[in-house]
């Protein structure tokens, strides 16, 4: 866009400034930016000029500002509810540069993040004793119901909606459970159901609990004590549980292992029975097949040996003998030689 025209002409204060004439067409036609930068030129015109002129152009400013309108900007994490003439927008204004006329139209901004909303509270439990503790509500504004959130409850809707719902749900649910659950693994199941009691009103009024979170629980001090007193005691029967537990499987072990050693003795000497009763049965068997291999050989040595027989082995001896050139002595009864080898 072009700067707007200068006048060399220095005016007296109080007198009007004379500025080019605009068409009224020509403004109809320009965005809100484009507006904008016209009135930053013109501001920064007017910081120029002369001390004289200078306060009837920045009342000139004003006046055109208010005139054309104002602007906002929408940032991520939030939306928008345009408020025209008392009467919000049904339709959310989301993140970007929005304008508005300042003189019937208001933009309020809803955070659409979750926000962790802690507070202490004392938790009534079912022996009516007070349990202290710190509380993490984390929660979310659905971005389509601001408008419903800001006609019903309006911005302050932690304190007037979502704490005394709060407080109403944790005192209804802790007061069905003992103390100790809520310093135990019963503390989730109660939360669980702190969440679910808060989300069945909050859902319809725009609003989403995402997790109620107990920490830091402070019992009273009787209850405290007794507590410690009997997870002690209960830690000493677990340990005394496990010591008889323990001895009473090395028991078991030993047991195994004597009954391991008593087979083992035993199949040991079955082992060597019967190794025993094998070794006899072959040795027997060994003599049965000598003797019977002792009498087959005399059957047949007896078979064989006839009286011709034996004088033509007897030849034979006496003709090897006279073949030998060593003295001997021949003793025979004339039939059959008798040979002494003994030297004389």
């Amino acid at each position: 866009m072009a700067p707007l025209p200068r006048s060399g002409r220095y005016l007296l204060v109080g007198q009007p400034a004379q500025l080019p004439p605009t068409p009224v067409a020509t403004i109809k036609r320009l965005s809100h930016t484009q507006l904008r930068v016209m009135l930053d030129t013109f501001y920064s015109y007017a910081l120029h000029r002369p001390l004289l002129l200078r306060q009837p152009l920045m009342a000139l400013l004003l006046a055109l500002s208010l005139t054309l309108g104002s602007c906002t900007t929408v940032r991520q994490g939030e939306v928008g509810v345009k408020r025209k003439l008392g009467l919000l927008d049904e339709q959310v204004v989301l993140s970007g540069p929005k304008g508005f006329n300042p003189f019937i139209a208001t933009i309020s901004k809803v955070p659409i993040t979750t926000p962790n909303l802690e507070i202490r509270s004392s938790l009534p439990s079912k022996e009516d004793l007070s349990v202290g503790s710190g509380i993490s509500i984390l929660y979310r504004v659905k971005p389509e119901k601001a408008p419903t959130i800001l006609r019903e409850t309006g911005k302050d809707y932690e304190n007037v909606l979502i704490l005394p719902l709060f407080r109403s749900a944790a005192a209804d649910v802790c007061a069905r459970y003992f103390a100790k659950d809520m310093h135990s693994a019963g503390r989730s199941v109660i939360e669980t159901a702190i969440q679910e009691r808060m989300n069945e009103v909050l859902r319809t009024r725009g609003f989403e609990i995402e997790h109620v979170l107990m920490k830091n629980i402070v019992l009273p001090g009787g209850l405290a004590k007794s507590i410690e007193d009997k997870l002690e005691a209960e830690q000493d029967a677990q340990r005394m549980e496990f010591q008889k537990l323990r001895e009473t499987r090395d028991a078991e072990r030993r047991v195994i292992e004597a009954e391991g050693q008593k087979r083992i003795a035993v199949v040991r000497a079955e082992g060597q029975q019967e190794a025993n009763v094998l070794e006899a049965s072959g040795k027997a068997k060994a003599m049965r097949i000598e003797a019977e291999a002792m009498r087959l050989t005399n059957q047949l040595i007896n078979r064989d040996l006839t009286p011709a027989v034996l004088n033509y082995k007897s030849i034979e001896a006496f003709r090897e003998l006279s073949k030998s050139p060593n003295a001997k002595t021949i003793i025979s009864n004339g039939t059959t030689p008798l040979l002494n080898t003994l030297a004389p």
